[in-house]
């Protein structure tokens, strides 16, 4: 019982991780500029002005927008479907369909996390990667640790 209570927690943690990582403003940031998957935050005196403007191809970005999203997606999907499993699968079988959507949401974000390395702000020389970045890969451990748990995990007689 205590393994099921920290692998419930274990996803609603990477649940959490992903959806601050996809709607966050820092996945690249500077002194005087933020950009998050949505848009661009300049400083402008003392407050940040917005724009939806960003300075990338929009292919690369609209992909890297998608498969973050619907990484969160699978990711809450697997997380019902695991809950709904626990009640409905016959003792001894594995939770192969939550891993599964664990492995397809796992594999989502770090798509998402490559394309963003290796095609955006490939040319800039002022900034760095900010936490949301850092999240996005931080979440796609867990969600490979969680998949592979999935996977193996098997539901045992009491």
């Amino acid at each position: 019982m205590l393994i099921l209570a920290g692998i419930v927690v274990l996803h609603i943690t990477t649940i959490i991780l992903l959806l601050v990582a996809t709607i966050d403003n820092a996945w690249w940031v500077s002194d005087k500029m933020k950009t998050d998957l949505w848009g661009r935050w300049d400083i402008e005196g003392s407050s940040w002005k917005y724009s939806n403007t960003l300075n990338y191809s929009g292919d690369f970005l609209q992909a890297v927008q998608a498969t973050a999203v619907l990484a969160c997606i699978f990711a809450i999907l697997a997380l019902f479907v695991f809950v709904a499993q626990l009640f409905t699968l016959a003792k001894g079988h594995r939770f192969t369909f939550s891993g599964v959507l664990q492995m397809i949401s796992c594999l989502c974000i770090m798509i998402a996390a490559s394309i963003y390395t290796a095609q955006l702000h490939t040319q800039d020389q002022v900034g760095g990667y900010g936490h949301s970045f850092v999240l996005a890969w931080i979440s796609f451990v867990f969600t490979f640790i969680l998949a592979v748990t999935y996977l193996v995990l098997r539901k045992k007689s009491e």
